[in-house]
């Protein structure tokens, strides 16, 4: 299957990956899957990090990268009939980062792993 991660996902697999929930671990570490990352939850972990409201060690990026690697997880760009999407998205989520998650998954169909359960109010697969 495919699965899009939430930011907070990729954050606890870098900074304490006891934090995930079992459905989402076995996932990750089953080879069969296919994972992404969203360049939208890049773009919300460098926000977090320039309001302070977030702080990782200074070679995160390195260590994003290597977790990327080690666990097979492609990057996914966002594009324009991603934010299209957003137009017709009801508005159960506020987030815009979650939202952009939302059409991403939405478009691509991929199932989004994320333990936000505002997401489960949208026609998107959502696992944790």
């Amino acid at each position: 299957m495919n699965y899009l991660l939430d930011t907070h996902v990729m954050l606890w697999l870098l900074t304490d990956p006891d934090e995930l929930g079992i459905t989402s671990r076995s996932i990750i570490e089953d080879g069969e899957n296919v994972l992404y990352w969203s360049a939208a939850s890049f773009w919300e972990l460098t926000v977090k990090l320039s309001l302070n409201k977030l702080e990782l060690s200074s070679d995160w990026i390195d260590q994003l990268e290597k977790e990327k690697k080690l666990n097979r997880i492609q990057d996914l760009p966002v594009h324009w009939h991603h934010c299209r999407q957003n137009e017709r998205l009801p508005w159960h989520h506020r987030d815009p980062f979650d939202r952009l998650l939302i059409c991403q998954a939405l478009i691509e169909n991929l199932t989004l792993i994320s333990k936000d359960r505002k997401f489960r109010e949208y026609s998107v697969p959502v696992v944790w």
